[in-house]
């Protein structure tokens, strides 16, 4: 599968319409759901148990969308099929009165991963350029006057690109997707949720009213897309419509960053070999 067709290159604008929420190429999803999703996810489970075995790096992956988009079951049919001690799942939302007591980045720290580990930020610190550009929400915060201008955007964008260098430099490498849904696809999910007895708990009244902003939100998330998709830290628009496929392409693409580490689980050698040897004859000779 080419999943370099779903990248955002770095330094060529684009426009979001330009991304299909919809692939007519897409396989079937019996196809996807019988045979290439569960393949993929055999490599990605061996490869994941060396990462974690290895302990030297780990990858941080950041799930970007609108509500009801798709990132909650990514983490359910894709992620959560690994093994758990590699594995750390955190969910941000509005921040606390202690977390705004701090700068903007501090409160994502808690969401990084360890080595060996993968860290899967549901929602992620590009809260931080979307939500409060949407809802006009700097002034409410103890951001200091001076610091709130035109160009605090391109300033955050800027630090989020150094923060993803500084964890890629350091093993960690930085892989985002953004799920690409389409207006009319995000009113039938909705509607299911809010029809369906079994579906209400995941319905919020706030995903109506914020579905109001939807081209706010769409010409930020372009602007995000434009700004922070870089070489160390690249985004991938998933055509978030086609469920099965979005999945697909995450496991993918996670399989391709794990093979670029080439992980291998540790070899004992030298004394700890001896001692490791001497403890099966003690255990075969009981």
């Amino acid at each position: 599968m080419d999943t370099q067709k779903f990248i955002v290159k770095q330094d060529e604008k684009i426009k979001l319409s330009h991304y299909l929420t919809t692939d007519d190429n897409r396989y079937s999803e019996k196809e996807l759901t019988e045979k290439l999703i569960p393949e993929s996810l055999e490599k990605l489970k061996k490869l994941h148990m060396k990462l974690h075995a290895q302990e030297q790096k780990g990858i941080v992956v950041v799930l970007q969308a609108m509500d009801a988009a798709g990132k909650d079951e990514t983490i359910t049919y894709i992620f959560s099929n690994l093994t758990a001690q590699g594995l750390k799942t955190t969910s941000f939302k509005k921040p606390s009165d202690a977390e705004l007591a701090h700068d903007y980045l501090w409160r994502f720290r808690e969401g990084m991963p360890a080595r060996g580990q993968i860290g899967i930020l549901n929602r992620s610190y590009y809260e931080e350029v979307i939500a409060p550009r949407v809802h006009d929400l700097l002034g409410d915060t103890p951001l200091p006057d001076e610091l709130i201008d035109d160009d605090i955007w391109n300033v955050r964008y800027r630090q989020i690109n150094d923060f993803e260098r500084y964890m890629s430099e350091n093993g960690f490498p930085v892989v985002k997707f953004f799920f690409n849904m389409s207006f009319d696809e995000q009113r039938r999910r909705l509607l299911e949720r809010m029809k369906n007895p079994e579906k209400n708990w995941e319905f919020s009244f706030n995903d109506v009213k914020e579905r109001e902003y939807w081209n706010g939100y769409q010409e930020i998330f372009e602007d995000v897309l434009n700004n922070t998709s870089t070489e160390h830290a690249p985004w991938y628009a998933l055509p978030a419509d086609d469920e099965w496929f979005s999945r697909y392409i995450v496991a993918e693409v996670m399989v391709e960053v794990l093979e670029k580490i080439n992980p291998y689980y540790p070899e004992i050698k030298g004394e700890e070999k001896e001692r490791l040897e001497k403890a099966i004859r003690k255990l075969e000779e009981e």
